[in-house]
């Protein structure tokens, strides 16, 4: 068997790692990239492979696709302390307002 060769993997791994890919493409990296990044993802979550069987193999740790999203917040940590301040501001008063239009039709509900 070539070295790349991915007919070992499973169907689902194979989804997977068309998913990661695409995700990263819509980020901008290349698609040679793209595509490694993916397989290296697949295979840092599954431990290297699943092997066929019942029970065989080991869980799969999720915490590999769900990585990308603790690297953010470096912009907002960025901006001024009043700036962030006023964004959680206007974000307390945008869900009371949408806490108190929700409780509002829940109440015309409960009448008809």
């Amino acid at each position: 068997m070539p070295r790349g060769d991915k007919s070992k993997y499973t169907d689902k791994q194979k989804r997977q790692a068309e998913h990661i890919e695409e995700g990263y493409k819509k980020r901008g990296v290349s698609a040679d990239e793209a595509e490694s990044r993916a397989w290296a993802t697949v295979n840092k979550m599954d431990h290297g492979g699943k092997a066929s069987g019942s029970g065989r193999g080991k869980k799969t740790n999720k915490g590999p696709a769900k990585k990308g999203g603790k690297l953010g917040g470096a912009a907002s940590a960025a901006r001024p302390k009043a700036a962030r301040s006023k964004s959680a501001k206007n974000a307390a008063r945008t869900r009371a307002r949408n806490q108190a239009s929700t409780a509002k039709k829940s109440a015309k509900a409960k009448k008809k």
